[in-house]
């Protein structure tokens, strides 16, 4: 009888275990030290606490509690403008005209108020007016000419040079603004404008101005609008690829103007406070101004490129240069040093925000 072969039952082989999934980015746990260095303004607050601490060493003024009241205003008439700034870099674009155009603001009040005899408070209003008007021309230049900012921004600022200068001359016959001080509503514009308060602390004495109420306003409102608002999700969109923004929905064009009416606003507040708080305004000023809010800006961490950057670390970047300035002044140094000193700040600040960058993506 034949019998069957016998076959050895197979056995199973042991299973490998499931393969387990690629990390994924956005699961993947972050250290609280990772979550920091990718903030933009880490470097500019490196930066601040370093040049705080070095001039607190090296100036003897600098420590004198009487002098912060002046530290803190310079900071806060480059932040007022440095935050509007901030947001139109992240937004992918630049305003070369800002400087000038907080003295078009000034001029345009003083100048109707005085030509024909108004009412500051009217005056006032009509500067606004004039003031969003050029940044909504801006804007729509941007936007409808499809040029790069630098080239638009950079006509207007031209533009409202020759503007200030021509219509100073023919309305005052001079190069500054004629006062208007004695006119209805001076007192109570300057109160809103340029007033201060003094506070006494243990035998010395603190003066705060207006304008750093405002920069804390406009930095807080910044901030919110970028972190916490669908549209500062635009803002960071269009910064960061304008084509695909518009291919998800994002409104560029509203987005750009709208950027630049904020900045015209800002220049707005800001040459309100000129004329108030020194009575006249030069046609000359604010020439130069503009790259010191674009300073500011990029010590803070906003990307020359766009949808990257911080609100917050502007106003520390315009901190930064107020303490620069005065600091040096205080240490009793040759202020024909601060610009170099100023760029070399720039060039260092920058460096460390892209290594701090790419040592959290390392992490």
């Amino acid at each position: 009888m034949s019998g069957a072969t016998a076959v050895e039952p197979t056995r199973p082989t042991p299973s490998a275990g499931p393969s387990e999934a690629p990390a994924d980015d956005r699961t993947r746990h972050r250290s609280l030290a990772t979550r920091l260095l990718v903030r933009p303004e880490i470097g500019s607050l490196v930066g601040g606490l370093a040049i705080f601490c070095f001039f607190m060493l090296v100036a003897s003024s600098f420590r004198n509690i009487d002098n912060a009241g002046t530290i803190l205003y310079q900071a806060s008439t480059i932040g007022i403008m440095a935050v509007p700034i901030a947001l139109l870099m992240i937004g992918g674009e630049f305003d070369l005209s800002a400087g000038v155009l907080v003295t078009t603001a000034g001029l345009a009040a003083a100048l109707l108020g005085w030509w024909f005899n108004l009412h500051v408070w009217f005056a006032v209003l009509l500067a606004l007016l004039v003031t969003l008007a050029i940044g909504l021309v801006n804007g729509l230049l941007l936007v409808r000419t499809k040029l790069p900012s630098f080239l638009t921004s950079l006509s207007t600022f031209f533009v409202l040079q020759g503007v200030n200068l021509g219509l100073t001359r023919l309305v005052s016959g001079n190069v500054a603004s004629r006062p208007i001080d004695d006119m209805q509503g001076w007192d109570s514009a300057r109160k809103v404008f340029a007033s201060q308060w003094t506070l006494h602390l243990g035998g010395h004495t603190l003066n705060l101005r207006i304008t750093l109420l405002y920069w804390l306003l406009i930095t807080l409102f910044g901030a919110w609008l970028l972190l916490r608002t669908r549209q500062g999700n635009w803002i960071l969109a269009v910064g960061g690829d304008e084509s695909a923004a518009r291919a998800s929905g994002v409104p560029v064009r509203r987005t750009k103007v709208a950027l630049y009416l904020f900045v015209a606003f800002a220049a707005w507040l800001s040459g309100m406070h000129l004329l108030f708080g020194y009575g006249v305004v030069q046609s000359g000023e604010g020439v130069g101004k503009e790259f010191v809010y674009i300073i500011a800006a990029v010590i803070g961490g906003c990307a020359m490129t766009g949808g990257f950057g911080s609100v917050v670390g502007a106003s520390i970047g315009a901190l930064i240069y107020g303490m620069t300035q005065l600091g040096i002044n205080y240490a009793g140094w040759n202020p024909d040093w601060f610009k170099t000193f100023l760029g070399v700040m720039l060039l260092v600040s920058t460096l460390l925000n892209v290594w701090l960058k790419r040592k959290a993506e390392q992490r």
